[in-house]
């Protein structure tokens, strides 16, 4: 969505100069300034552009043709103010550098009052200025001026209240948006280690096609999915979602996805004494009230049979060759509330044909704009629509029905797991 209210800032103030090289020289030498930029331009015109310290502000040195108007301008008051905290030490120490100062640093309280349309500065001895006491001026610092070699002048003034301000909130700003750019950085960094979590490799099986894909609403987030080898043929299906959002969320899904794959050896026969030794760790290395919902499946490549303990999860649609839809619903509660915790193991077949979908409430509380879920029912529609597409497309084409159903704005995980017996 574009911004009503666009950031706009200053690019750069043109100085007019007579030799681009011999001014960079002494901006850079004498000033102390940072070189910009240097580059010849496609006109062939070179464009040099030097900084103060804080890079707040850009002067870019240009050299006009000495026929053209802004050649005239060459050596004029510039009417640019350069504020430090101590005028003196800079005074002394440009000084030293051979800078040319009009006077040394004095105290100065003026109030402008213009009274002409004058594009000069106003000159603090014109009586148009007055000068005021303590507590009524607006502009009261140490101030002094100085030129550059081509006779160019500026102001160098000390910080007073009002600068001092000013100053205040630039750099509050300047660090706000610096901690913002590290936590955009960190999130970047955390958003590739997640990835990492999910399956890299898919176990290799004879007669089960599958795929699995999780698309964050933020950087990273709670849903999760995995793809466990689990030996002797069979393979091991999971889904779940992490109470909550964001950093916290994604703390919790790397734990319980390495108790999963720590406990992968214990998956012995039935499944939940797997479910069982993942539930005692997750209550162990979590705090109160942390919980999560958990599919997992266990399928068997050699009798094509598939175990499930549906823990609070959404259940699980499989949808027969012949249309029909069969729903694996909860068997348990959700992990991580009771350590005294267990679940009953339910049993189906996959049969040539038939697909089998376990998802996140992310793809069926996605809303339209007329916020309508797009729902298990929508979610079924498109599973037949594309049912005879290769896993991996058929994944691919559910995930775009939801994209195509909601808003740009994703607001929860989007997590889905397909898989499909080839039809004989």
């Amino acid at each position: 969505m574009r911004s009503t209210n666009p950031h706009l800032r200053l690019h750069c103030v043109n100085i007019f100069v007579r030799d681009q090289e011999r001014s960079l020289r002494f901006y850079v030498d004498q000033l102390g300034f940072n070189l910009v930029v240097d580059v010849r331009l496609q006109s062939g015109e070179r464009w040099v552009a030097v900084a103060p310290p804080d890079g707040a502000s850009i002067l870019a040195l240009v050299a006009p043709q000495p026929e053209s108007k802004e050649y005239a301008l060459i050596g004029r008051s510039t009417q640019i103010v350069f504020v430090t905290d101590d005028v003196t030490a800079k005074f002394q120490e440009w000084s030293k550098r051979g800078v040319r100062f009009h006077f040394t640093p004095r105290l100065r309280r003026i109030k402008y009052e213009h009274t002409s349309q004058s594009a000069e500065p106003p000159n603090v001895h014109s009586k148009s200025h007055r000068l005021l006491g303590e507590q009524a001026s607006v502009w009261g610092s140490v101030a002094t001026r100085f030129r550059d070699i081509d006779g160019n002048s500026f102001w160098l003034v000390s910080f007073d209240e009002v600068t001092q301000a000013l100053e205040t909130q630039r750099r509050a700003a300047a660090e706000k948006l610096e901690a913002e750019r590290r936590v955009a950085q960190e999130l970047e960094i955390a958003k590739r280690v997640q990835a990492r979590f999910f399956p890299q490799t898919l176990p290799a099986l004879s007669t089960l096609e599958y795929a699995g894909v999780c698309i964050q609403a933020r950087q990273v987030g709670g849903d999760y999915y995995d793809f466990l080898h689990l030996g002797e043929g069979r393979l091991g299906l999971v889904i779940g979602d992490i109470a909550g959002k964001g950093i916290a969320a994604a703390l919790l899904m790397a734990n319980l996805q390495a108790n999963l794959r720590s406990q992968c050896a214990a998956a012995a026969d039935p499944p939940h004494n797997l479910l069982q030794a993942v539930n005692r760790l997750f209550c162990e290395n979590t705090s109160d009230g942390t919980f999560a919902t958990l599919f997992f499946a266990e399928y068997d490549d050699r009798l094509c049979r598939l175990r499930f303990a549906n823990c609070g999860h959404l259940p699980a649609l499989l949808l027969r060759v012949n249309g029909l839809v069969e729903r694996l619903d909860p068997t348990g509660t959700v992990l991580g509330l009771f350590r005294d915790w267990d679940c009953a193991i339910g049993e189906c077949r996959i049969g040539s044909g038939d697909t089998l979908a376990l998802y996140t409430d992310g793809i069926t509380e996605s809303f339209n704009a007329s916020e309508e879920e797009f729902g298990q029912e929508r979610l079924i529609e498109s599973l037949r629509r594309h049912r005879d597409l290769p896993a991996q497309s058929l994944l691919a084409s559910v995930v775009e029905d939801v994209h195509d159903f909601m808003p740009r704005e994703q607001r929860d995980d989007i997590t889905l797991i397909v898989a499909k017996r080839p039809a004989s």
